[in-house]
């Protein structure tokens, strides 16, 4: 399963109401931070969230309200104690665009790494001890004034365990738990695949989170199926989708709700509201009229997502 908690909804700058848009993932005790802006340590206190679980933090671009929330962060790690590696990821220009940000949090007593997310995405088992082996997370590329990127992450389930054909392979109760990991094992001089004790690859979990961007293709193929899409939706009338591209390339409730229904994803959560929008809920209407699973966002709505059975 993944927890998921969307920790603000704001665009530009938090209000009273709402803070800078992030969220939290976590998936058998590992997490990944998506975005940092400002305020995002006070916002995550409050959706009883815990940042020291993070193993990630996943950048979707470097405008400020997405950033300036890291000094502190990284600050607030060090003085509680941590040790472990601590990834950062973002589109091109990672090691330039976080130098400042880095020196303004000075010295930290555990490794900050910098890594870029290939065109294949990464199985984050292969850098993070513990993740699940299924678990992969796929950068891709948005339409922003800025070079901007989107995170879809998946959780892979493995076919249906087969105790009769492990019986007949002579496989030990004991080991069952290995290939179903799907790792292989080895008997005397027969190594046993997982391949022959699991049917095939059951539906798994996909998560998809945008940060800031204009309508796109891109953004269509990555949300392909997925369970949970939390998407930009900074201007609430269709009628501004014209303002919306002079001023940074951005989205409406009615734009978002097209994503979501080409898509076919399951459900939509609206957010990087605009600090014009006082009452997001008036706006609803113009994404549900499109894709009815739709809701507005709030700072500190969290879900579970579950496999199916």
């Amino acid at each position: 399963m993944i927890d998921i908690t969307l920790i603000g909804t704001a665009a530009l700058f938090p209000t009273p109401a709402r803070a800078l848009t992030a969220a939290f993932l976590t998936c058998g005790g590992h997490s990944i931070l998506f975005d940092c802006g400002e305020g995002t340590q006070s916002a995550a206190r409050k959706a009883g969230v815990n940042f020291m679980k993070a193993d990630l933090i996943a950048l979707t671009h470097y405008h400020g309200d997405h950033i300036l929330g890291l000094p502190g962060l990284l600050q607030t790690m060090s003085n509680m104690k941590r040790t472990e590696i601590l990834y950062i990821t973002g589109p091109e220009g990672l090691q330039e665009e976080l130098k400042s940000v880095l020196k303004l949090a000075r010295r930290t007593y555990y490794p900050i790494e910098m890594i870029e997310i290939s065109a294949d995405g990464l199985k984050l088992s292969e850098i993070i001890r513990g993740w699940q082996s299924e678990a992969r997370l796929t950068a891709f590329k948005t339409e922003h004034c800025v070079p901007s990127q989107g995170y879809c992450f998946t959780l892979g389930r493995a076919g249906k365990f087969n105790p009769q054909a492990a019986t007949e392979l002579g496989v030990p109760v004991n080991l069952w738990g290995i290939l179903q990991k799907g790792q292989s094992i080895q008997l005397g001089d027969k190594i046993i695949l997982p391949e022959q004790v699991l049917g095939e690859p059951r539906r798994g979990l996909k998560f998809v989170f945008t940060g800031d961007t204009a309508f796109c293709d891109n953004l269509i193929t990555a949300s392909k199926d997925a369970d949970l899409l939390i998407c930009e939706a900074t201007y609430g009338e269709q009628e501004q989708a014209p303002h919306a591209i002079e001023h940074g390339r951005h989205m409406t409730f009615a734009q978002a709700a097209t994503v979501a229904k080409q898509a076919g994803v399951k459900k939509l959560w609206l957010a990087h509201f605009s600090q014009m929008i006082m009452n997001p809920q008036e706006y609803l209407p113009n994404a549900t009229a499109i894709f009815e699973n739709a809701i507005c966002g709030r700072d500190g709505l969290s879900t579970t997502l579950h496999f199916e059975n």
